[in-house]
């Protein structure tokens, strides 16, 4: 589970940093803070949005493959459901930055 954690926290400050030094987001000065922060909460709402649906999924696959008695879908389901906590977990990563944003401004 350390691991996982240890990874999830990495992911969020990859996806933090990528969003703060990309070009296509048209950030370069301060004066750009509000918008900034804007756009990382809105990609933190797609992206917990996306995750919890992943997490819903993948436990409805597993429950399919359990009771079919398929393994290879159960195991699907198992990957599904993590690959959607990490979306939500990133999510909550760039809230929390976004809300750093509010807060650095005053």
């Amino acid at each position: 589970m350390g691991k996982f954690l240890w990874f999830v926290g990495l992911a969020s400050l990859g996806v933090a940093a990528y969003v703060v030094y990309n070009d296509s987001l048209g950030v370069r000065t301060a004066d750009g803070a509000d918008d900034l922060s804007a756009q990382i909460g809105n990609w933190g709402t797609k992206s917990r949005v996306k995750g919890t649906g992943g997490v819903l999924g993948g436990k409805i696959e597993q429950g399919l493959g359990s009771l079919v008695g398929d393994p290879a879908v159960e195991g699907q389901g198992a990957l599904d459901e993590t690959v959607g906590r990490v979306k939500d977990a990133a999510g909550q990563a760039a809230h929390a930055v976004s809300d750093a944003i509010d807060n650095a401004k005053g």
